[in-house]
Parts: structure tokens; C-alpha cells; sequence
């Protein structure tokens, strides 16, 4: 925390750019703004808010932080609109990002809290990593919401970071820790502006792949992440988050793969069959499990098709089966799923992924490949 109304503090230009998007969120502001004064860091900062369309009393609650935040040499930014409606998390955050002037962006949600040495120790991680998000571990409120989920948050192996973007859960660095360069941002961004019902953080942390970016994890817990039922990401539906997943699977593993095998000739296996596009679909050679039912079918035979014959897919016992594997499971009791999956043409696995759920959507578990 800076000493009040230090001038020379006031006066130098941001190092660090606080980005806070806002919508009807006063029953957390205050707390969430009290994090932002006390932070440690005792570089220039600023905050920067944009309010949108807030009905309720969250423009006050910035008028009155704004005078304390500024009195404590924290310069502050507020942009906004009042419209009937809001324009979304992507665009908010875009504004946000388009009015401030750091050279470092950390992201925050309204209804989060940030530990006082968040700014210090990311914007440490980032100068070392210029082409990284850098995340970090959190505390969940309440501390019993989504105690799996929470776990996979925290308990990612440095390699998993990678080797776990297609799992059900998204980004494996979740987007309210999220801190980079501001260079970086541009190069990537910016966040997809679709509004309610497109997850924006994993389109950019997609984009942010594609581009070679790293994803680093402070390994302290820097952020109280609030679960709540008015939170933005409960607007977006499984489906959409699948439909993702699975053209980014397309486009990142399957074409340095001939052929495949779906571990899993269950549901779940079956709808990743389906969602796939033709030409990936002719890459499955063959479902794999430990279902006697399902192996004696002999089967999958995919009745929707508009191919003539109607593809019919082998159903093997995983140890007749022949790799590399998309694992596709829906995990709800379990707490761990191992796999070691070898390239294709044989040769050493490429990794082994763990996977600590706590949604009933599904997952797949893939060999890392250089993003």
C-alpha cells in the first residue's frame, strides 16, 4: 500500500494496469477494490474500471474507491456506458484495456479478491516470461463450492499446463489470475465481443496457443475466487465449450496424426465420434474399452451418416487397441484418470496427464504437443 498522497507515485506512468470490468456487482466492489489498495507492490499503478451498464448502486461504490484509491497515489480509470443492456465480459475488458496505459495487465473479476502480493509476484513471473499468461493458485469462497475443480486449479504439474487445454474444465490457467505484458495482449488479442454466452477466455487462451504463447503458474495462492449463480461463466452452455474443444482439437493434434483410436465406446466417445469432422472421422480406426457388452458388439456404426455405406467403427478391448488414443470420459467420482498415449508409428509416450474434475462434463486427456 502506497503512502497517502504521494505525489511522486501519482506521477509516474503505470507499470501495471489493473483491469476491472464491472456489472452489477456492489454486493462484492468493496472488498474487491479494498484488495486492489492493498497491494505491496510499490511501483507505478493505476486501475482501470469499466462499468457496464450496471444498474445497480457499483457506480457509486467506484466513485467512492476512486477518491481513496488516487489518495493513496493509485490513479484510476473509469469508463462506462449506461445502456439498456450490457455488452458483455470480452468487450468490457477490451475497454478497459483500450483506456489504460500499463505496461502490464492483471485481470480481475469484480466479485474476486486479490492476496497483497498478487501484482509483485506475477509482474516478477511476467518480466522473466514476456510471451506467458501467468496464472496463479486460488482460494475458493465458499471453500467447499468446487473442491475438485479447485484442486485441478492448484495441482497442475508445470507440463499439465499444456498437456491438459482439452479437458472440460478450460483454460488451465483460469482467466481471473490472468497477467501479461501489455505487448502481448495486442499480439493476441483482442477478446472475442459476442457477449453473453461465448467464453471469451478460451477463445484468447485458444489464439494465445496458436501463437506460441506460454502459460506460467505462481505457485501461491494470490486470489479468493468467488463461486456464485450469477457468475458470467454459468451463461455459457456445455455444448458451446465442446464445440470449441473439439475444432481445437482438429486443428492441433489430429493433423499430425493418420490414424486414431477413441478410447471410450460409450456416450461420450460416441459424441466426440460425431462432432468430428469427415475427414477426421475417417481417422478413427476404432473404439477401445473394458465393457464386455460393448466389445461383443463388435461395433459402432454411426446411423446419422450421410456416407453410403454408413461408417462402421471396430469396438476393441483397450489391450488389442492400437495407439495414439483421444481419451474421451465423462468423470464425475473419479479423482484421478492416468494415461500414457505413444505417437503415432510407436516411440516413447509423449506425456502422462492427470485430470481432477469437478463438473459432470466430459474430458479428453492428449499427448502434448508444442503449441
Amino acid at each position: 500500500m502506497r503512502a497517502s498522497g504521494d505525489p511522486a507515485a501519482a506521477a509516474a506512468a503505470p507499470h501495471v494496469s489493473v483491469i476491472l470490468p464491472v456489472h452489477n456487482a456492489e454486493l462484492w466492489l468493496d472488498e474487491c477494490l479494498e484488495s486492489v489498495l492493498q497491494q505491496d507492490f510499490e511501483g507505478a499503478m493505476e486501475l482501470s474500471v469499466f462499468n457496464d451498464a450496471s444498474k445497480d448502486k457499483s457506480a457509486a461504490i467506484i466513485d467512492k474507491w476512486k477518491v481513496k484509491l488516487e489518495g493513496s497515489g493509485i490513479p484510476v480509470v473509469i469508463g462506462g456506458h449506461d445502456s439498456a443492456s450490457p455488452r458483455g465480459v470480452g468487450y468490457s475488458k477490451n475497454q478497459a484495456i483500450a483506456q489504460s496505459s500499463g505496461s502490464y495487465l492483471c485481470f480481475l473479476d469484480s466479485d474476486d479478491v486479490m492476496m497483497p502480493q498478487r501484482v509483485r509476484l506475477q509482474l516478477e513471473a511476467a518480466a522473466q516470461h514476456p510471451t506467458s499468461i501467468i496464472g496463479c493458485q486460488v482460494r475458493r469462497e465458499p471453500p467447499d463450492s468446487t473442491e475438485r475443480y479447485t484442486r485441478w486449479i492448484n495441482q497442475l504439474a508445470p507440463d499439465q499446463l499444456l498437456t491438459q487445454v482439452f479437458t472440460s474444465n478450460g483454460p488451465t490457467v483460469i482467466m481471473p489470475t490472468w497477467f501479461c505484458s501489455r505487448a502481448w495482449f495486442s499480439h493476441v488479442g483482442p477478446f472475442d465481443e459476442g457477449g453473453q454466452g461465448v467464453p471469451e477466455d478460451l477463445l484468447f487462451f485458444h489464439n494465445h496457443l496458436r501463437k506460441g504463447g506460454g502459460v506460467i503458474r505462481v505457485d501461491q495462492s494470490l486470489l479468493l475466487y468467488r463461486y456464485h449463480p450469477n457468475a458470467a461463466t454459468r451463461s455459457v452452455l456445455e455444448t458451446t465449450i465442446w464445440t470449441h474443444r473439439v475444432r481445437f482439437l482438429e486443428e492441433r493434434v489430429l493433423p499430425h496424426w493418420a490414424a486414431f483410436t477413441i478410447w471410450n465406446a460409450g456416450r461420450q466417445g460416441r459424441r466426440l465420434y460425431r462432432s468430428l469432422t469427415a475427414e477426421a472421422r475417417r481417422k478413427v480406426v476404432a473404439f477401445c474399452d473394458v465393457d464386455e457388452k460393448k466389445i461383443r458388439k463388435g461395433f459402432y456404426c454411426y446411423e446419422d451418416s450421410q456416407e453410403r455405406p454408413k461408417p462402421r467403427v471396430p469396438i476393441l478391448h483397450f489391450r488389442a487397441a492400437r495407439p495414439p488414443f483421444v481419451i474421451c470420459v465423462k468423470l464425475i467420482s473419479w479423482s484421478r484418470l492416468w494415461s500414457s498415449v505413444r505417437p503415432a508409428g510407436g516411440g516413447q509416450p509423449h506425456s502422462r496427464a492427470r485430470r481432477c474434475p469437478d463438473t459432470t462434463q466430459p474430458g479428453q486427456l492428449l499427448p502434448r504437443l508444442s503449441p
